[in-house]
């Protein structure tokens, strides 16, 4: 079975490359838009360890200078 050319939508038929276009031409305005919003401040490259960018990974793998601040105090 081929795909057909049309589409009928409330019985009027429409071409189905239109409404594509139509929808490639709707989301291009609604990105042309939207304003860009520029950082507050420059961001700076992360270096730390994976494990240690987040919370649970620092819980989950403490590290070797944590567990001797633990003891020092």
């Amino acid at each position: 079975m081929s795909r057909p050319d049309t589409i009928i939508i409330d019985g009027r038929a429409y071409r189905w490359r239109d409404i594509v276009e139509l929808r490639r031409q709707q989301i291009a305005a609604w990105k042309a838009a939207r304003p860009e919003q520029p950082a507050l401040f420059a961001l700076k490259q992360d270096c730390r360890p994976a494990a240690e960018r987040t919370v649970a990974g620092r819980y989950r793998e403490p590290s070797l200078l944590d567990s001797m601040r633990r003891i020092g105090t």
